[in-house]
Protein backbone atom coordinates (compact mmCIF):
# COMPACT_ATOMS: atom_id res chain seq x y z
CA UNK A 1 0.00 0.00 0.00
CA UNK A 2 2.82 2.33 0.94
CA UNK A 3 4.65 1.43 -2.28
CA UNK A 4 1.54 2.24 -4.31
CA UNK A 5 1.16 5.60 -2.57
CA UNK A 6 4.80 6.38 -3.22
CA UNK A 7 4.34 5.44 -6.86
CA UNK A 8 1.42 7.84 -7.20
CA UNK A 9 3.45 10.61 -5.57
CA UNK A 10 6.38 10.15 -7.90
CA UNK A 11 4.11 9.94 -10.92
CA UNK A 12 2.63 13.32 -10.10
CA UNK A 13 6.07 14.77 -9.46
CA UNK A 14 7.32 13.32 -12.71
CA UNK A 15 4.53 15.02 -14.66
CA UNK A 16 5.64 18.41 -13.39
CA UNK A 17 8.79 18.07 -15.47
CA UNK A 18 7.16 17.03 -18.71
CA UNK A 19 7.90 19.44 -21.51
CA UNK A 20 6.87 19.03 -25.14
CA UNK A 21 9.60 19.87 -27.64
CA UNK A 22 8.06 20.48 -31.10
CA UNK A 23 11.12 19.38 -33.08
CA UNK A 24 11.39 16.15 -35.07
CA UNK A 25 14.39 15.12 -37.11
CA UNK A 26 14.60 12.96 -40.18
CA UNK A 27 16.85 15.05 -42.39
CA UNK A 28 20.47 16.17 -42.57
CA UNK A 29 22.97 17.23 -39.92
CA UNK A 30 22.62 20.85 -41.07
CA UNK A 31 18.82 20.70 -40.77
CA UNK A 32 19.02 19.12 -37.33
CA UNK A 33 21.54 21.56 -35.85
CA UNK A 34 19.85 24.57 -37.41
CA UNK A 35 16.36 23.61 -36.24
CA UNK A 36 17.46 22.84 -32.68
CA UNK A 37 19.51 26.03 -32.46
CA UNK A 38 16.70 28.22 -33.73
CA UNK A 39 14.20 26.48 -31.44
CA UNK A 40 16.56 26.77 -28.45
CA UNK A 41 16.40 23.06 -27.62
CA UNK A 42 19.30 20.82 -26.65
CA UNK A 43 17.84 17.65 -28.13
CA UNK A 44 15.03 16.25 -30.23
CA UNK A 45 13.23 13.05 -31.07
CA UNK A 46 14.07 11.31 -34.33
CA UNK A 47 10.85 10.57 -36.18
CA UNK A 48 10.45 7.99 -38.91
CA UNK A 49 7.43 7.32 -41.14
CA UNK A 50 6.09 3.82 -40.72
CA UNK A 51 3.45 2.36 -43.02
CA UNK A 52 0.70 0.59 -41.10
CA UNK A 53 -1.22 -2.48 -42.21
CA UNK A 54 -3.98 -0.07 -43.27
CA UNK A 55 -1.71 1.53 -45.84
CA UNK A 56 -1.43 4.76 -43.85
CA UNK A 57 1.69 6.42 -42.55
CA UNK A 58 2.10 7.15 -38.86
CA UNK A 59 4.85 9.01 -37.05
CA UNK A 60 7.13 6.74 -35.13
CA UNK A 61 9.68 7.99 -32.58
CA UNK A 62 12.76 5.86 -33.05
CA UNK A 63 15.58 7.71 -31.34
CA UNK A 64 16.90 10.83 -29.68
CA UNK A 65 19.66 13.13 -30.88
CA UNK A 66 21.42 15.84 -28.88
CA UNK A 67 22.57 19.22 -30.13
CA UNK A 68 26.04 18.97 -28.47
CA UNK A 69 26.73 15.56 -30.04
CA UNK A 70 26.01 16.85 -33.55
CA UNK A 71 28.04 20.03 -33.08
CA UNK A 72 31.04 18.14 -31.69
CA UNK A 73 30.81 15.55 -34.49
CA UNK A 74 30.75 18.30 -37.12
CA UNK A 75 33.77 20.06 -35.56
CA UNK A 76 35.70 16.79 -35.51
CA UNK A 77 34.88 16.36 -39.21
CA UNK A 78 36.04 19.94 -39.91
CA UNK A 79 39.34 19.24 -38.19
CA UNK A 80 39.85 16.09 -40.26
CA UNK A 81 39.79 18.31 -43.34
CA UNK A 82 42.79 20.24 -41.96
CA UNK A 83 43.67 23.88 -42.55
CA UNK A 84 41.86 23.87 -45.87
CA UNK A 85 38.47 23.40 -44.25
CA UNK A 86 37.43 26.86 -45.31
CA UNK A 87 35.85 27.92 -42.03
CA UNK A 88 38.37 30.59 -40.98
CA UNK A 89 36.11 33.48 -41.95
CA UNK A 90 32.72 31.84 -41.57
CA UNK A 91 30.33 31.14 -38.75
CA UNK A 92 29.48 27.57 -37.82
CA UNK A 93 26.35 27.12 -39.94
CA UNK A 94 27.92 28.80 -42.98
CA UNK A 95 30.93 26.50 -42.68
CA UNK A 96 28.59 23.53 -42.63
CA UNK A 97 26.93 24.71 -45.83
CA UNK A 98 30.37 25.05 -47.44
CA UNK A 99 31.05 21.38 -46.74
CA UNK A 100 28.10 19.36 -48.03
CA UNK A 101 29.87 16.09 -47.22
CA UNK A 102 29.35 17.04 -43.57
CA UNK A 103 26.19 19.16 -43.75
CA UNK A 104 24.19 16.72 -45.86
CA UNK A 105 25.05 13.65 -43.81
CA UNK A 106 21.77 12.00 -42.96
CA UNK A 107 20.72 11.57 -39.36
CA UNK A 108 19.91 7.95 -40.14
CA UNK A 109 23.54 7.35 -41.15
CA UNK A 110 24.79 8.77 -37.87
CA UNK A 111 23.32 5.79 -36.08
CA UNK A 112 26.42 3.99 -37.32
CA UNK A 113 28.53 6.50 -35.39
CA UNK A 114 26.49 5.92 -32.21
CA UNK A 115 25.28 9.51 -32.19
CA UNK A 116 21.74 8.39 -31.61
CA UNK A 117 20.92 8.07 -27.95
CA UNK A 118 19.05 4.94 -26.80
CA UNK A 119 15.30 5.49 -26.97
CA UNK A 120 13.77 3.95 -23.86
CA UNK A 121 10.57 5.87 -23.09
CA UNK A 122 8.57 5.75 -19.89
CA UNK A 123 4.83 6.23 -19.63
CA UNK A 124 3.34 9.28 -17.96
CA UNK A 125 1.94 7.18 -15.12
CA UNK A 126 5.22 5.31 -14.47
CA UNK A 127 7.14 6.23 -11.34
CA UNK A 128 10.42 8.05 -10.90
CA UNK A 129 11.92 4.67 -10.08
CA UNK A 130 11.62 3.62 -13.73
CA UNK A 131 13.46 6.67 -15.03
CA UNK A 132 16.17 6.23 -12.40
CA UNK A 133 16.67 2.64 -13.44
CA UNK A 134 17.28 3.64 -17.05
CA UNK A 135 19.59 6.54 -16.17
CA UNK A 136 21.70 4.48 -13.79
CA UNK A 137 22.13 1.44 -16.04
CA UNK A 138 22.64 3.14 -19.41
CA UNK A 139 25.54 5.58 -19.46
CA UNK A 140 24.48 7.03 -22.81
CA UNK A 141 21.02 8.03 -21.68
CA UNK A 142 20.85 11.68 -20.65
CA UNK A 143 17.16 12.24 -21.36
CA UNK A 144 14.21 9.88 -20.91
CA UNK A 145 11.24 10.49 -23.25
CA UNK A 146 7.75 10.32 -21.76
CA UNK A 147 4.82 8.82 -23.69
CA UNK A 148 1.17 8.24 -22.89
CA UNK A 149 1.31 4.65 -24.09
CA UNK A 150 4.13 2.50 -25.40
CA UNK A 151 4.74 3.19 -29.11
CA UNK A 152 2.83 6.48 -28.89
CA UNK A 153 4.28 9.91 -29.56
CA UNK A 154 6.52 11.67 -27.06
CA UNK A 155 4.72 14.19 -24.86
CA UNK A 156 7.68 15.32 -22.77
CA UNK A 157 11.09 14.57 -21.34
CA UNK A 158 12.72 13.89 -17.99
CA UNK A 159 16.34 14.98 -17.51
CA UNK A 160 18.90 13.79 -15.00
CA UNK A 161 18.82 17.14 -13.22
CA UNK A 162 15.04 16.89 -12.93
CA UNK A 163 15.38 13.49 -11.26
CA UNK A 164 17.94 14.82 -8.77
CA UNK A 165 15.67 17.75 -8.01
CA UNK A 166 12.75 15.40 -7.42
CA UNK A 167 14.89 13.33 -5.08
CA UNK A 168 15.71 16.47 -3.11
CA UNK A 169 12.00 17.09 -2.65
CA UNK A 170 12.07 14.10 -0.27
CA UNK A 171 14.75 15.72 1.88
CA UNK A 172 13.91 15.10 5.51
CA UNK A 173 12.58 11.61 4.89
CA UNK A 174 14.60 8.79 6.41
CA UNK A 175 14.99 6.75 3.22
CA UNK A 176 16.69 9.64 1.41
CA UNK A 177 18.59 11.25 4.28
CA UNK A 178 20.14 7.94 5.28
CA UNK A 179 22.08 8.06 2.02
CA UNK A 180 22.16 11.77 1.16
CA UNK A 181 23.64 12.87 4.49
CA UNK A 182 26.77 10.78 3.96
CA UNK A 183 29.99 12.55 3.00
CA UNK A 184 31.14 12.27 -0.61
CA UNK A 185 34.29 10.51 0.59
CA UNK A 186 32.12 7.53 1.56
CA UNK A 187 31.04 6.90 -2.03
CA UNK A 188 33.05 4.90 -4.53
CA UNK A 189 32.70 7.41 -7.38
CA UNK A 190 34.39 10.14 -5.30
CA UNK A 191 37.54 8.04 -5.08
CA UNK A 192 37.62 6.35 -8.48
CA UNK A 193 36.06 8.73 -11.01
CA UNK A 194 38.80 10.98 -12.35
CA UNK A 195 37.82 14.15 -14.21
CA UNK A 196 39.13 14.90 -17.68
CA UNK A 197 41.03 18.16 -17.88
CA UNK A 198 43.00 20.58 -20.03
CA UNK A 199 45.52 23.19 -18.99
CA UNK A 200 44.38 26.78 -19.11
CA UNK A 201 46.86 27.59 -21.90
CA UNK A 202 45.68 24.76 -24.17
CA UNK A 203 43.34 25.74 -26.95
CA UNK A 204 39.57 25.62 -27.02
CA UNK A 205 39.94 23.13 -29.88
CA UNK A 206 41.88 20.81 -27.54
CA UNK A 207 39.09 20.98 -24.97
CA UNK A 208 36.39 20.36 -27.60
CA UNK A 209 38.26 17.32 -28.87
CA UNK A 210 38.33 15.84 -25.36
CA UNK A 211 34.69 16.77 -24.83
CA UNK A 212 33.70 14.92 -28.00
CA UNK A 213 35.22 11.73 -26.57
CA UNK A 214 34.19 12.00 -22.94
CA UNK A 215 30.87 13.92 -23.06
CA UNK A 216 31.26 15.10 -19.46
CA UNK A 217 32.62 18.39 -18.17
CA UNK A 218 36.25 19.16 -18.97
CA UNK A 219 38.08 20.78 -16.05
CA UNK A 220 40.29 23.77 -16.97
CA UNK A 221 43.28 23.90 -14.61
CA UNK A 222 46.17 26.30 -14.21
CA UNK A 223 49.40 24.71 -15.47
CA UNK A 224 51.55 26.13 -12.66
CA UNK A 225 49.29 25.61 -9.66
CA UNK A 226 47.09 22.74 -10.94
CA UNK A 227 44.13 24.65 -9.46
CA UNK A 228 40.72 24.55 -11.08
CA UNK A 229 39.84 27.83 -12.80
CA UNK A 230 36.84 26.81 -14.89
CA UNK A 231 35.16 24.12 -16.94
CA UNK A 232 33.89 23.51 -20.45
CA UNK A 233 30.73 21.44 -20.80
CA UNK A 234 28.40 20.26 -23.53
CA UNK A 235 25.90 22.85 -22.36
CA UNK A 236 28.34 25.59 -23.45
CA UNK A 237 28.42 24.63 -27.12
CA UNK A 238 25.57 26.88 -28.23
CA UNK A 239 27.99 29.77 -27.67
CA UNK A 240 29.99 28.66 -30.72
CA UNK A 241 26.94 29.54 -32.78
CA UNK A 242 25.97 32.63 -30.80
CA UNK A 243 29.46 34.11 -31.19
CA UNK A 244 31.03 33.15 -34.53
CA UNK A 245 34.47 34.38 -33.40
CA UNK A 246 34.63 31.55 -30.85
CA UNK A 247 34.17 28.98 -33.59
CA UNK A 248 36.59 30.67 -35.99
CA UNK A 249 39.31 31.16 -33.35
CA UNK A 250 38.92 27.86 -31.54
CA UNK A 251 42.43 26.75 -32.56
CA UNK A 252 44.08 29.86 -31.14
CA UNK A 253 41.75 30.85 -28.30
CA UNK A 254 42.92 29.39 -24.99
CA UNK A 255 40.65 27.42 -22.69
CA UNK A 256 41.13 30.10 -20.04
CA UNK A 257 40.06 32.83 -22.43
CA UNK A 258 36.93 30.89 -23.30
CA UNK A 259 36.12 30.43 -19.60
CA UNK A 260 36.41 34.19 -19.05
CA UNK A 261 34.18 34.92 -22.06
CA UNK A 262 31.69 32.36 -20.79
CA UNK A 263 31.70 34.13 -17.44
CA UNK A 264 30.49 37.34 -19.06
CA UNK A 265 27.73 35.47 -20.88
CA UNK A 266 26.60 33.77 -17.67
CA UNK A 267 26.56 37.08 -15.81
CA UNK A 268 23.94 38.27 -18.30
CA UNK A 269 22.02 34.98 -18.01
CA UNK A 270 22.00 35.22 -14.22
CA UNK A 271 20.44 38.68 -14.35
CA UNK A 272 17.51 37.18 -16.26
CA UNK A 273 17.29 33.92 -14.30
CA UNK A 274 14.35 35.07 -12.18
CA UNK A 275 12.10 34.78 -15.24
CA UNK A 276 13.30 31.36 -16.24
CA UNK A 277 11.27 29.22 -13.87
CA UNK A 278 8.96 27.91 -16.58
CA UNK A 279 11.51 27.41 -19.29
CA UNK A 280 11.96 24.22 -21.26
CA UNK A 281 13.82 21.46 -19.47
CA UNK A 282 15.75 20.94 -22.72
CA UNK A 283 16.58 24.58 -23.31
CA UNK A 284 20.01 25.25 -24.84
CA UNK A 285 20.45 28.37 -22.74
CA UNK A 286 19.67 27.29 -19.21
CA UNK A 287 19.74 30.81 -17.76
CA UNK A 288 20.17 29.17 -14.37
CA UNK A 289 23.84 29.71 -13.61
CA UNK A 290 24.25 31.00 -10.08
CA UNK A 291 28.04 30.68 -10.05
CA UNK A 292 28.76 32.62 -13.21
CA UNK A 293 32.19 31.87 -14.60
CA UNK A 294 32.99 29.31 -11.92
CA UNK A 295 32.54 25.54 -12.17
CA UNK A 296 30.43 23.75 -9.58
CA UNK A 297 32.69 22.34 -6.88
CA UNK A 298 32.47 20.29 -3.70
CA UNK A 299 34.87 19.00 -1.07
CA UNK A 300 35.04 15.33 -0.14
CA UNK A 301 33.83 16.34 3.31
CA UNK A 302 30.61 17.74 1.80
CA UNK A 303 27.52 15.57 1.93
CA UNK A 304 25.89 14.02 -1.11
CA UNK A 305 22.88 16.23 -0.46
CA UNK A 306 25.06 19.35 -0.70
CA UNK A 307 26.34 18.16 -4.08
CA UNK A 308 22.75 17.49 -5.21
CA UNK A 309 21.70 20.99 -4.19
CA UNK A 310 24.58 22.59 -6.09
CA UNK A 311 23.90 20.60 -9.26
CA UNK A 312 20.19 21.39 -9.32
CA UNK A 313 20.73 25.08 -8.54
CA UNK A 314 23.29 25.49 -11.32
CA UNK A 315 21.74 23.07 -13.86
CA UNK A 316 25.24 21.64 -14.28
CA UNK A 317 25.88 18.05 -15.29
CA UNK A 318 28.76 17.57 -12.85
CA UNK A 319 30.52 18.96 -9.81
CA UNK A 320 34.30 18.82 -9.46
CA UNK A 321 35.65 17.59 -6.14
CA UNK A 322 38.55 19.81 -5.05
CA UNK A 323 40.94 19.83 -2.11
CA UNK A 324 41.64 22.76 0.21
CA UNK A 325 43.99 24.27 -2.38
CA UNK A 326 41.50 24.09 -5.24
CA UNK A 327 43.16 21.14 -6.98
CA UNK A 328 40.80 18.68 -8.65
CA UNK A 329 40.56 15.31 -6.93
CA UNK A 330 37.48 13.85 -8.56
CA UNK A 331 34.10 14.51 -10.09
CA UNK A 332 30.51 13.67 -9.22
CA UNK A 333 27.90 13.60 -11.96
CA UNK A 334 24.12 13.64 -11.89
CA UNK A 335 24.21 10.02 -13.05
CA UNK A 336 26.46 9.10 -10.12
CA UNK A 337 23.89 10.54 -7.75
CA UNK A 338 20.97 8.79 -9.43
CA UNK A 339 22.84 5.48 -9.32
CA UNK A 340 23.25 5.77 -5.56
CA UNK A 341 19.47 5.77 -5.13
CA UNK A 342 18.80 3.15 -7.81
CA UNK A 343 18.83 -0.68 -7.67
CA UNK A 344 20.34 -2.57 -6.00
CA UNK A 345 20.31 0.16 -3.35
CA UNK A 346 16.53 0.46 -3.55
CA UNK A 347 14.20 -2.28 -2.42
CA UNK A 348 14.20 -4.71 -5.33
CA UNK A 349 11.01 -6.38 -4.07
CA UNK A 350 9.05 -3.51 -5.67
CA UNK A 351 7.98 -5.09 -8.93
CA UNK A 352 6.83 -1.88 -10.65
CA UNK A 353 4.38 -3.69 -12.93
CA UNK A 354 5.10 -4.95 -16.43
CA UNK A 355 7.32 -2.00 -17.29
CA UNK A 356 9.76 -3.03 -14.59
CA UNK A 357 10.45 -6.34 -16.34
CA UNK A 358 10.92 -4.57 -19.67
CA UNK A 359 13.25 -2.00 -18.13
CA UNK A 360 15.28 -4.74 -16.49
CA UNK A 361 15.68 -6.53 -19.81
CA UNK A 362 16.84 -3.29 -21.44
CA UNK A 363 19.38 -2.61 -18.72
CA UNK A 364 20.81 -6.11 -18.66
CA UNK A 365 19.54 -7.01 -15.19
CA UNK A 366 17.22 -9.58 -13.66
CA UNK A 367 15.69 -10.32 -10.28
CA UNK A 368 16.30 -13.64 -8.56
CA UNK A 369 14.94 -14.41 -5.10
CA UNK A 370 14.30 -10.72 -4.42
CA UNK A 371 17.83 -9.65 -5.38
CA UNK A 372 18.83 -7.41 -8.30
CA UNK A 373 21.49 -9.11 -10.43
CA UNK A 374 23.31 -7.65 -13.43
CA UNK A 375 23.77 -10.10 -16.29
CA UNK A 376 27.35 -10.92 -17.16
Amino acid sequence: MAAAAAGEYWSEALKSFLDHIPVSLDGSVLDAIDSMYRSDVAGAVIVDDVRTSFGKFVDRDIGFVEFPSLVLWAIEEFDKLGSGAGDKNSDFLTSLKQHPQIAETKIAWLAKSFLWEPFFPVRSHDTLFHAMLLFSKHRRINVVPVVELMNSSVIGFVTQNAVVELLLSSSGLEWLDKIADKQLSEFRFANTTKPVSVYSDQTLADALHILSKEKIGVAVVDRKTSCLIGSIQCSDLYQLLDDSSLFRNRKTLSAEEFVKLKSKDEDISTENSSASGGQNVLSLRTGQKITAGLPVTNRKSDTLKQAMEKLTASRSSCSFIVDEHGRVEGVVTARDIISVFSPPCMDSRIDGGTFFSAALAQTGCRVEHGQMIQNS
